[in-house]
């Protein structure tokens, strides 16, 4: 039973922590090099990694996603989808995807003369998913080195973590409180009944002992 208990724990703390880390916001220090537009089939189950279509695209299983790819400055390549979240979740409440697609055009920059910016985003990049993260917002970078701390993930965290310790409080308060002197109660309940039944069942038993 003890490895059930840990199994089950470890699962659902994995779960919680990649919800969080696909939900949250995030920022990478980027070159754009590129932007397009392409249509993708969203019929099977990878459906959940894209957003919610709008009323105009509601049902269908594909439609037209404008995709950024840039370059970290390590090398490696990154491409972001650039989709509404309009009122769904994550609520981010994206409405500007045209502007952040011209936004992207604007710092199209070549390896010679770079120009890094900051897009910050939530989501994976997975090739064998094909799942990429989706830019919020673009931002001037002053350099490849030029990332801040990222206070709302931060904030988010903390408050999560003061509610679930705030739930977790009072939870051990009223199990002391209430729970405890009820379970205590039964027990006692319990041992009494037992003590009765034990006197009944020593009487009997003097009886059967008795010489005729």
């Amino acid at each position: 039973m003890a490895y059930v208990k840990w199994i089950f724990f470890l699962t659902f703390w994995l779960f919680v922590g990649g919800f969080l880390h696909y939900t949250l916001p995030q920022n990478d220090v980027v070159r754009i090099v590129n932007t397009y537009e392409e249509r993708k089939e969203l019929g099977d189950w990878t459906r959940m990694f894209w957003s919610t279509p709008d009323t105009q695209s509601a049902g269908l299983s594909n439609r037209d996603v404008q995709f950024i790819q840039a370059v970290r400055p390590n090398g490696r390549a990154i491409v972001y989808r650039n989709e509404d979240t309009g009122w769904s979740w994550p609520p981010y409440f994206k409405f500007d995807t045209a502007n952040l697609y011209t936004e992207a055009n604007d710092a199209i920059s070549t390896k010679d003369k770079p120009e890094w910016v900051r897009i910050m985003h939530y989501g994976w990049r997975s090739e064998l998913l094909s799942s990429f993260p989706n830019a919020v917002s673009i931002s001037p970078a002053t350099g490849p080195d030029d990332k801040p701390v990222n206070w709302i993930s931060i904030i988010i965290l903390v408050l999560l973590a003061a509610i679930f310790w705030a739930i977790l409080v009072r939870l051990r308060r009223f199990k002391r409180n209430r729970l405890d002197p009820l379970f205590d109660n039964v027990e006692d309940g319990f041992y009494a009944a037992g003590d009765a039944i034990d006197d009944r069942t020593r009487g009997v038993r003097r009886w059967f002992r008795r010489k005729p």
